[in-house]
C-alpha cells in the first residue's frame, strides 16, 4: 500500500488553485474584493460500504466495528457498528487510500483480505472507484482447552502450557515459534483463546508438588534405603500427545473457529544429578557450569530444575533434573557438551565442541552513514538451528563474541527505525554474497558490507488491463539463494496498486502471484518459475527515494 496520494487526487489538487484564481478575479470585478478567496476543501463525497460476514460460515456479523484508518500513521478517521444484516457504510471520504479493519469479540480483529501475517488490501476511493459493495470476510478465533494430570490423574496446578506455532509453508531458516503460554488452574485446566488458524505443537513443564530433590555430591555416605529417595523425582518436558520425544510431538491443527481439546498426562520419574568439576580459567577464577534445556529451538528457562551448588569436593551439581535432552557450557574459552541424560552422571566438560570468538566491522555500502551503536544478530541456521540465537553490540562498526559455537549463522544489522541488510560478508579476504557465515574450528574475523533500506518501489498489478486487489507482490532480489533478506512483500489494494517498502540498493525482479499466499515463495526454485514475465528494476543507492515502475507488473497464476 503506498502512502502518497494517487493520481486523481494528485489532479484534483492541482486544480483547486486555478479554481480559486477565476474565483477572485470574478468577485474583484463585481464587488472590489480587496482579500484571496479561502482555499477550496477538498471532495468529501466518497463512501466505502459492505457487509461483513463470517468467513466460515458465511452468515452477516452483526455489531462489528468497521474503521477505516490513515495510510500514513494507521489512526481511525472514521469508525461504524454494523447493523443486524451485517451492513456497514463509512459516509463522507476524500479520494485517498485507506486500510480497513474490522473487529467483535469471538473473532479476530482483521484488516480486508488479509493474508499471511498483515499484508492486506486497502480500499481506494476516487472518481471510478467501486468502493460500495465490499465483503469483509472475518475469521472467528480459535479456541484450544485442555487439563494436565499426574499420576494417578490428579490435576496439576500451575504447570508451565507453552504453546508454538509451526512455520507457514517451508522456507529456508524459518523457525518455530512460541505463540503463546499458560498456566494450568487448581483443577489443571488450560485454555487459549482468539488464535489464529495454523499448525501448532503442545508442550508442559511442571514440578511435582510432593517433589524434595536434595544435592548428594558432597555426601561422604549415601545411605542406602533412603525413604527420602522416592521424593526425588521431576517431571520430563511432556508434549501433545503425552510424550516426552520432542520429535514424536502431535501436531494440532487449529482452523478459522475450531474448538479444540488437548489432554496431557504426566509421569513422575526419579530426578536426575549431573555434577561436573568446577573449573578456573587462565586467571584462576572459577566459573559455574551453565544446563540448558531447548524446545523446539526456543531456549527453555527450566530454573525450577537447574538448581545448582558448590560442593565440598569441588564440584558443582544440578538437581531435580528429569530426563532430556541438554547443554551443558562451562570453561573459557567455553565449551559445549550436547548430553542426552537418562542417568546420573558426572560430566566431563573437556569433551565438548569448543566455541569460538567471532569479531567483525560493518562497513556501510551506497555512501549512508553508519549509526554510532547499532546491534549485530546471529540467526541459527540448517543443522544449527536448535541453538539460541546471538546478539553483540555494534559501536562504530566494530563488534565481537566471545563464544559461538560452530555451524551456519545468518547475520542481521539492526538500528531502531532503520532497515539495513547484509549484502555480502568478507572473511580472510573472501568476499561472498549474502550474509552466511559459517564458524568451524578457528576464531573468526569478518566484515559485513550494509546497506540502508530507504527505497519505495510503487506499482500496479494489472490482469486483462485492469488493476487487480490481492495479489502477492514479491520484490526478487537477483541472487535469492544468497540474499535472502533482501526480498520484499506487498498485497494489490483495490485499484491494483502496491508498495514494497525499504528496498536495499540492487537488481531485482518484481512479480505478482494470484492466490499466491501459500507458496514457498523464498525458495530460489519456486519463485524463479515466475521471474521471466516480472518486471526488471534497479534500485541505486542515490537521493531519490522514491521509484515508480513505468508499466504494470502481470499478475500470473500460482
Amino acid at each position: 500500500m503506498k502512502r502518497t496520494p494517487d493520481a486523481i487526487t494528485q489532479r484534483v489538487s492541482f486544480a483547486i488553485p486555478t479554481l480559486c484564481a477565476v474565483t477572485f478575479c470574478i468577485a474583484a470585478a463585481i464587488g472590489g474584493l480587496a482579500q484571496a478567496a479561502p482555499a477550496v476543501a477538498p471532495v468529501t463525497a466518497y463512501r466505502i460500504a459492505g457487509t461483513v460476514v463470517n468467513a466460515v460460515t458465511e452468515e452477516p456479523v452483526r455489531r462489528a466495528t468497521v474503521a477505516v484508518l490513515s495510510e500514513t500513521n494507521r489512526e481511525v478517521i472514521e469508525s461504524v457498528v454494523t447493523d443486524n444484516e451485517g451492513r456497514f457504510s463509512l459516509e463522507g471520504l476524500a479520494a485517498g487510500k485507506y486500510p480497513l479493519t474490522a473487529s467483535k469479540r469471538g473473532f479476530l480483529t482483521g484488516f480486508f483480505e488479509e493474508h499471511d501475517g498483515g499484508y492486506n488490501s486497502a480500499i481506494v476511493t476516487g472518481e471510478g472507484q467501486e468502493t460500495g459493495n465490499l465483503l469483509f470476510r472475518l475469521n472467528p478465533g480459535a479456541r484450544l482447552h485442555g487439563v494436565v494430570l499426574g499420576d494417578g490423574d490428579d490435576p496439576v496446578e500451575g504447570a508451565s502450557v507453552m504453546l508454538f506455532l509451526k512455520p507457514h509453508g517451508h522456507n529456508p531458516g524459518v523457525r518455530i515459534t512460541q505463540a503463546s503460554n499458560a498456566t494450568t488452574d487448581d483443577a489443571g485446566n488450560y485454555e487459549f483463546n482468539d488464535l489464529a488458524p495454523g499448525e501448532y505443537l503442545l508442550a508442559v513443564s511442571a514440578k511435582p508438588w510432593f517433589a524434595m530433590n536434595r544435592f548428594i555430591a558432597g555426601q561422604r555416605q549415601k545411605p542406602e534405603n533412603d525413604p527420602a529417595a522416592a521424593l526425588d523425582v521431576a517431571y520430563p518436558v511432556t508434549f501433545f500427545n503425552s510424550t516426552s520425544d520432542e520429535s514424536s510431538a502431535t501436531q494440532i491443527v487449529l482452523t478459522p473457529g475450531s474448538r479444540e481439546e488437548a489432554n496431557i498426562n504426566l509421569h513422575a520419574v526419579p530426578a536426575l544429578h549431573l555434577t561436573v568439576e568446577v573449573l578456573a580459567d587462565q586467571k584462576g577464577i572459577k566459573s559455574l557450569a551453565q544446563l540448558r534445556q531447548t524446545v523446539f529451538g526456543t531456549e527453555f528457562l527450566g530454573d525450577r530444575w537447574q538448581t545448582s551448588l558448590y560442593t565440598p569436593v569441588g564440584l558443582a551439581e544440578f538437581t531435580g533434573v528429569p530426563p532430556g535432552h541438554y547443554e551443558l557450557t562451562q570453561g573459557d574459552p567455553p565449551r559445549i557438551v550436547e548430553l542426552d541424560a537418562t542417568t546420573s552422571q558426572q560430566i566431563d566438560p573437556s569433551l565438548g565442541i569448543p566455541t569460538m570468538a567471532v569479531s567483525g566491522s560493518l562497513r556501510a555500502t551506497f555512501g549512508f552513514v553508519l549509526p554510532e551503536s547499532l546491534t549485530v544478530i546471529f540467526i541459527p541456521f540448517g543443522d544449527t538451528q536448535g541453538r539460541t540465537p546471538l546478539q553483540a553490540n555494534c559501536v562504530k562498526g566494530s563488534f565481537a563474541l566471545d563464544a559461538v559455537p560452530p555451524g551456519v549463522w545468518k547475520l542481521f544489522a539492526y538500528s531502531p527505525g532503520k532497515t539495513l541488510s547484509i549484502g555480502s560478508i568478507s572473511v580472510g579476504g573472501r568476499m561472498q554474497a549474502g550474509n552466511s557465515l559459517t564458524v568451524r574450528d578457528k576464531p573468526v574475523r569478518v566484515e559485513a558490507a550494509v546497506s540502508l533500506g530507504e527505497t519505495q518501489v510503487k506499482g500496479f498489478a494489472r490482469k486483462a488491463g485492469k488493476g487487480m486487489a490481492g495479489a502477492m507482490i514479491v520484490l526478487v532480489p537477483r541472487d535469492p539463494a544468497a540474499n535472502d533478506d533482501e526480498f520484499r512483500r506487498d498485497q494489490s489494494d483495490s485499484d491494483g496498486s502496491f508498495t514494497l517498502r525499504d528496498a536495499v540498493p540492487g537488481e531485482y525482479t518484481v512479480v505478482a502471484i494470484e492466490e499466491g499466499w501459500e507458496l514457498d515463495w523464498a525458495r530460489p526454485e519456486v519463485i524463479g518459475r515466475y521471474l521471466d514475465q516480472g518486471i526488471a528494476v534497479t534500485v541505486t543507492g542515490g537521493s531519490e527515494k522514491l521509484l515508480r515502475l513505468p508499466e504494470g507488473v502481470p499478475v500470473q497464476g500460482r
